[in-house]
């Protein structure tokens, strides 16, 4: 069953301005925004690999947001626990429903190579999202450059702790999704000359018990001179943990995203960082992307997109603390003031011969 899109307050205010900006245009009339208005509704839908997993609220407000700006209806749907078969069957199902487009997080190497080849057989636009697979078939990837922002967080890793041992949870070993980030933070390590050693903690893809197994791992190796996470659950688990036992100042810690203990943990000083990779707009672009795609008929050709890899430490934090909006959380504001100043940008670099 196809959801409706929306409802966004910002969104809706946005599809009204272009309305009234261009309805003297010929072909307006009955249009959403500028745009030609298409004989049927479309839906769209996101396949996921943890459906209910609290990162991906801001990605669903994304989705929602897209889809009341265009107009159209999408599905959010998937495997709650990371099983490929159920996501797989959940393609087949788009397929054979109709999709006008699919987004699909490509968790798995060789799972959804045939569902995804059905469906360009049918007309029917790919694009992958958070996680992609070399090999796989699809318009384009939307998301964080995952090894590379590994290979980043593993050089902070280097500075901080210098050698030792560290824990570093992952929610899914193997999966797409979080083991080129693993695979990046061993080889940035390799690269500085193999005086870390770094210990893997398979944490599982129910957030639930991400804490409990980052807390089962620390007390195994106390010694740990650091401990680190490449999922949302496990880093916000270390978090609460640091906090739960007392820890902070025992050892260096930082992860990924912006979930709330995790934001907290930033703010208190219990971990040294967290990478934002922009899960909003992990829904919001691609919705964007496939409309366009099939609205030109395929020659709008979606790029390839990364939402970004921000640090976000006690000097940049504040902004999160503050915000409570929709690009960071399951519900806030929609619309945030803009600071007084802002950070200069690293400079812009040009690929020469």
């Amino acid at each position: 069953m196809f959801g409706a899109g929306g409802g966004a307050l910002a969104a809706g205010s946005l599809l009204t301005a272009c309305k009234g900006a261009h309805d003297d245009e010929a072909g307006a009339t009955g249009a959403t925004g500028n745009f030609p208005k298409p004989g049927e509704r479309w839906k769209f839908v996101f396949i996921n690999h943890v459906t209910t997993n609290s990162f991906f609220a801001p990605t669903q407000n994304g989705i929602k947001d897209a889809a009341a700006l265009l107009g159209v209806d999408y599905q959010w749907t998937g495997a709650e626990d990371g099983n490929v078969s159920t996501m797989a069957t959940a393609l087949d199902t788009a397929i054979s429903g109709g999709a006008h487009g699919i987004a699909i997080a490509l968790t798995d190497n060789t799972a959804f190579k045939a569902g995804c080849k059905r469906a360009f057989s049918r007309g029917i636009p790919v694009v992958a999202y958070n996680a992609t697979a070399a090999g796989n078939y699809a318009l384009a990837y939307i998301g964080q450059d995952l090894f590379l922002s590994g290979y980043k967080m593993g050089q902070r890793i280097v500075r901080e702790v210098g050698s030792g041992d560290i824990l570093v949870g992952i929610s899914q070993p193997g999966g797409n999704n979080v083991q080129p980030r693993l695979d990046g933070i061993r080889k940035a390590i390799a690269d500085a000359g193999d005086r870390i050693t770094v210990h893997s903690v398979n944490t599982g893809a129910e957030q639930a018990a991400e804490l409990s197994a980052m807390e089962a791992a620390y007390a195994g190796r106390k010694s740990a001179k650091g401990v680190y996470a490449v999922d949302a659950g496990s880093t916000a688990g270390i978090a609460q943990m640091i906090d739960k036992q007392g820890l902070k100042g025992k050892f260096h810690a930082g992860g990924y995203d912006t979930l709330s203990d995790t934001i907290e943990g930033v703010k208190s000083g219990a971990l040294d960082f967290t990478i934002d990779q922009s899960a909003y707009l992990q829904g919001f672009l691609p919705m964007l992307a496939l409309y366009l795609y099939r609205l030109s008929g395929s020659l709008v050709h979606p790029p390839e997109m990364d939402t970004g890899l921000t640090f976000v430490t006690a000097d940049t934090v504040d902004p999160y603390v503050k915000a409570q909006s929709v690009y960071e959380d399951a519900k806030g504001k929609r619309m945030l003031s803009m600071p007084a100043s802002l950070p200069l940008p690293a400079p812009l670099t040009v690929t020469s011969s």
